[in-house]
């Protein structure tokens, strides 16, 4: 299938009707560093790319507060529901790991999908910004193992991430292509 994502259009449109996007631990800074962690990851875990940078969208988007919120992801993954079809595709099977991941990703420790468990790395990897140090047996995937022991994670990710695509620049075109 001839995949159909206009992520500018698409950040664009749901950072504007996120309640949390300021929010200090799950807004938009916190979705722009799952997306780098992300990309990062799936380019060791062959994860699919695009469901990746959908995950970090949606995971938080639709979140009422910093603290405990029940249900977030699984309003996340309405929210991608409602979009679907408008500015992104994916075939039902693609769609539906990414409605699993959203949903799931803060109820679930696990998955043996290699795409859901790349999704779930990616936002534990920034749980430093809520100054937790990711347990390398909570993450899913190999290369978030290794990551996790690194003395500085933060640091580490950059590193990679600019290894692969330069500067990180979220909205770069040429940063998807890969």
């Amino acid at each position: 299938m001839n995949r159909e994502i206009q992520f500018d259009l698409l950040w664009y449109h749901v950072k504007q009707r996120s309640q949390c996007k300021s929010h200090c631990f799950h807004g938009f800074d916190h979705w722009m560093r799952v997306l780098r962690n992300g990309r990062v990851l799936a380019s060791r875990t062959g994860a699919d790319n695009d469901i990746v940078e959908l995950f970090a969208l949606f995971h938080d988007s639709c979140r009422w507060s910093d603290s405990t919120d029940p249900g977030h992801g699984a309003r996340g993954a309405e929210l991608a529901r409602q979009l679907r079809g408008d500015l992104y595709e994916l075939n039902d099977e693609d769609f539906d790991r990414l409605h699993y991941a959203c949903t799931w990703h803060q109820d679930q420790d696990f998955s043996d999908d290699p795409t859901i468990g790349t999704c779930w790395d990616a936002d534990r990897l920034d749980l430093g910004r809520v100054g937790i140090i990711p347990d390398p047996q909570l993450l899913n995937t190999k290369f978030a193992k290794q990551l996790a022991y690194e003395t500085n994670l933060e640091e580490a990710l950059v590193t990679y991430y600019n290894n692969l695509y330069g500067a990180f620049n979220p909205h770069s075109e040429s940063s998807r292509e890969n």
